[in-house]
């Protein structure tokens, strides 16, 4: 059975075809034509329904996998971590597009790594439009720090921007809230995040966006280690004692829209504020509070999403 290895550039898919001897590699664009032409290539050398690896590029891989998926093709979406260390493991020196491609057919056909499946249409809308409204939230950021600095004769053309992307960001938020509303499911679990005290309208939009993942969460520490606020910690004899850290290998994004919630759920959330409480009671460093804090927020998270019932500052409804 062939594997097909791609290399996920913003521009460029390098694919490698393996049947277990040989490589047969091509590069296509990353674009619609592009990725039409590259099934069209696998159907040319009767690859059949191969299974594919593709390294998780979040935007620039979405429409190839789901190209795939959708022309029956098993697609598995690994962590590039993975290949990293695949690549270490089999001491690899050199590195280009066409190599790498090579490297992730040959760990697919080695170790059959999970098969992945799009999420769900309506979650694939509400994912673009969240992305839109933090891209153009992050661009009124930096034109309101330029507009603290600019020379005055500058200063109205920043006002005129920041205007202008106000409009577009009130207009996101509006169709965010209209686009959940006309979904039952989304609208259900918006309704039972935003009852947890901290989760508010923008997380919880965040937090919808990969919802879908904790459904395939077998359990509450695998969707902890999806946000990457699982604890790693590196240990080796009596040389190598780091201290404890959490492990930054889920979606930054979701690590960023929970920060402030943590913060506010210090304050107002009856539950957090006392495990906050303690932590600081026992000297923990502010940092190390806010993301204990973070984790235990996605605990809630999970039990609420997994029970269907509002949050309850109960041990048994919080947990």
């Amino acid at each position: 059975m062939f594997t097909l290895g791609i290399d996920v550039a913003k521009d460029m898919l390098d694919a490698a075809l393996f049947d277990g001897a040989k490589y047969k590699t091509k590069t296509f664009r990353n674009t619609h034509a592009g990725i039409q032409g590259l099934l069209e290539w696998v159907n040319h050398h009767h690859a059949g329904h191969c299974a594919a690896g593709l390294e998780a590029t979040g935007s620039y891989s979405e429409a190839v996998a789901c190209t795939l998926h959708d022309a029956g093709h098993p697609v598995s979406v690994i962590n590039p971590a993975q290949i990293a260390a695949f690549v270490r493991a089999e001491l690899g020196r050199s590195k280009t597009d066409t190599l790498d491609a090579k490297r992730i057919a040959r760990f697919t056909a080695l170790h059959s790594p999970p098969q992945w499946s799009p999420p769900p249409q309506a979650v694939r809308v509400l994912q673009a439009l969240v992305r839109r409204l933090d891209s153009l939230l992050d661009l009124q950021q930096q034109e309101n720090n330029r507009l603290h600095t600019a020379h005055p004769s500058v200063q109205d053309s920043i006002r005129a921007v920041i205007d202008a992307l106000q409009v577009q960001i009130d207009d996101l938020r509006q169709r965010i809230r209209d686009h959940v509303d006309q979904d039952p499911e989304l609208r259900q679990r918006r309704d039972l995040l935003e009852s947890i005290p901290g989760i508010a309208e923008r997380t919880s939009a965040v937090l919808l966006s990969h919802v879908h993942i904790l459904d395939r969460c077998r359990s509450v520490k695998q969707w902890v280690a999806y946000a990457g606020l699982d604890c790693a910690i590196v240990q080796s004899g009596s040389s190598v004692q780091r201290t404890g850290h959490i492990s930054k290998r889920g979606p930054a994004a979701l690590r960023a829209a929970l920060y402030m919630p943590a913060v506010v759920a210090m304050r107002h959330n009856p539950v957090l504020s006392v495990f906050a409480g303690r932590l600081r009671t026992a000297g923990k460093p502010g940092r190390v509070t806010i993301c204990a804090v973070m984790r235990k927020l996605m605990h809630i998270v999970y039990g609420v999403l997994r029970s269907r019932k509002p949050f309850s500052s109960t041990p048994v409804a919080a947990m």
